[in-house]
């Protein structure tokens, strides 16, 4: 037992046997006492009394005990570096609005200034350790990308020296796929911003791409905003200013400058290159932080293998506990329950971990189970633990993560991000025919879900990895329902206990994710990123061509 354990344990009891059951949308329907189980873990978690889960608050702890508890529960071991429980300790900044401003200044010091206001116009970006006074240039700067292997570079040539790179969210027809995904990760794309001389960045979401409107995304503005203590793991030092332009207000940026965002923007909607050039106006930006450390867990737990040797090799399951707890009020609700956004995936890690435990044939190879925090602030609990994880991190031979798999209608396939990266795709397909599931790409890759979730952390150390959810075929049905779920509950308080979930497909993904690591863990060979993989490159032992 866990010292102070015992408390959690009875309030988390109570706290499942008083919230309102599900609402169901019939599918299929696996062992019922499967069911119950699952949506048991997920109204626990998603309950107004955790507030959210946000990183770092009372709410968060009780999650983490609560898992913490089911992991002991199914005879599994601590891997964490306290018991179940590996700290991670942050930096929280909030923005104070009132004693902040953001203005663009044309023609000098004696010129016009043009006040952006917060949330209407502007929002600060605060994953970077920002100076409180800036005044700079600005330069459009396209896409704002520097990808040489994919022939394209909007920073080649370009004098940023000493300014701000303004640029539109998304890539030219030349970039697809995975490089597409990861050239616009900020942990790529900053490096290459600061090395040609910038000292800031803009971005302008294209509104064709945006899984929400400005409007629903702003007021998330004032939520707490968390980075890594631990120097290591800094991506966005030497960002001096970062925010993001409405884009129904982006024209104010190119005025005078012979340009119009509305022609720009055509070019980017059509994924066509685009022109850079020096802004007229320079950006004046005063921001004054809240900040203070905080230390939040990640909730490790260990289920040895049963070969001698091969124990010695471990497959990590990931799934994030963190959501952004109590924001702005809709319609009269401030919780951002979280159901989906992650507590139905902590729900199957749970469930995974209880049936690999039980199984008559323990896996040859040791399975690790981590319910991560703060990836809802950019992925920083797993790369905290795939950077220093609690077992030796050459172990460590592939990572499945759950996040968000979406069980809303029948599962009949599997949508797989990752797919063809590595031999884990062909594990994978053998294991859902088996079960009788068709598999699939991700259908919508220009949403860049392969590296914005938990398994890129364990990808940029080099190992295989790929994620997983509830399949559909582009202009079904059920396509219009994830579609229509994003717009309306992702990173909203109606992603709450009371949706339409079917438990069917539900336990139908859990099974497959625990057949999928059965497999894996048993598997004669290590799984291998594929020759044609992009990702390949951070293999430790991959060197590209030419270098």
């Amino acid at each position: 037992m866990i010292q102070g354990m015992k408390p959690v344990r009875f309030a988390a009891l109570a706290l499942a046997a008083c919230v309102a059951p599900p609402i169901i949308a019939q599918g299929p329907s696996p062992a019922a006492e499967e069911q119950t189980r699952w949506w048991t873990h997920v109204r626990t978690l998603a309950d107004d009394n955790l507030e959210g889960r946000q990183t770092g608050t009372e709410g968060y702890r009780k999650a983490a005990a609560y898992v913490a508890e089911q992991f002991e529960r199914a005879g599994l071991k601590p891997a964490g570096t306290k018991g179940y429980f590996q700290s991670v300790q942050f930096t929280s900044r909030r923005i104070v609005e009132a004693q902040s401003q953001v203005v663009l200044v044309r023609g000098g010091t004696a010129g016009t200034a043009d006040v952006l206001r917060f949330g209407d116009d502007v929002t600060i970006s605060l994953r970077a350790e920002l100076t409180p006074n800036v005044e700079a240039p600005m330069v459009f700067a396209g896409y704002g990308l520097s990808a040489p292997d994919a022939g394209h570079d909007d920073l080649a040539g370009l004098d940023l020296q000493g300014k701000i790179a303004v640029f539109i969210a998304g890539t030219p027809a030349s970039i697809t796929g995975a490089p597409a995904a990861h050239y616009q990760n900020w942990g790529v794309r900053w490096p290459a911003l600061k090395a040609a001389g910038a000292i800031g960045a803009l971005s302008i979401p294209n509104p064709k791409t945006m899984e929400q409107p400005w409007e629903q995304t702003a007021p998330s503005r004032l939520n707490p905003v968390m980075t890594l203590v631990d120097p290591r793991f800094n991506d966005l030092a030497g960002m001096k200013v970062s925010a993001s332009i409405n884009p129904a207000s982006a024209e104010r940026l190119f005025a005078g400058s012979g340009r119009t965002f509305a022609d720009l923007l055509a070019l980017a909607s059509d994924r066509k290159p685009l022109p850079r050039f020096a802004l007229p106006s320079t950006l004046r930006a005063r921001v004054t932080l809240d900040s203070t450390t905080i230390e939040s867990d990640n909730v490790a737990a260990l289920l040895p293998g049963g070969d001698p040797t091969l124990a010695r090799e471990h497959v990590v399951l990931t799934a994030h506990l963190d959501h952004v707890g109590i924001g702005a009020a809709v319609n009269g609700d401030r919780i951002y329950n979280g159901a989906m956004d992650n507590a139905s995936g902590i729900a199957t890690l749970i469930e995974v971990a209880r049936q690999l435990a039980a199984a008559a044939s323990r896996p040859k190879r040791s399975v690790v189970f981590v319910a991560v925090t703060a990836e809802e602030h950019g992925l920083l609990g797993s790369r905290h633990f795939a950077g220093e994880p609690t077992v030796p991190k050459d172990s460590i031979i592939a990572n499945i993560n759950m996040d968000m798999f979406l069980p809303l209608f029948p599962m009949k396939s599997v949508m797989v991000l990752g797919l063809d990266e590595s031999d884990l795709g062909d594990r994978l397909r053998e294991v859902a025919a088996r079960s009788g599931l068709a598999v699939m790409a991700d259908s919508q890759p220009e949403r860049n879900r392969f590296t914005r979730s938990d398994q890129y952390s364990f990808i940029r150390q080099g190992v295989p990895a790929l994620a997983m959810k509830v399949g559909f075929d582009p202009g079904s049905p059920e396509a219009a329902i994830d579609t229509r779920w994003t717009k309306e509950r992702y990173h909203q308080p109606a992603d709450d206990l009371q949706q339409p979930v079917d438990l069917g497909a539900a336990v139908t993904f859990t099974r497959l994710v625990g057949a999928l690591s059965a497999d894996i863990a048993n598997h004669p060979a290590r799984p291998q990123w594929k020759a044609s993989s992009f990702f390949k490159r951070f293999e430790p032992r991959y060197t590209p061509a030419g270098r």
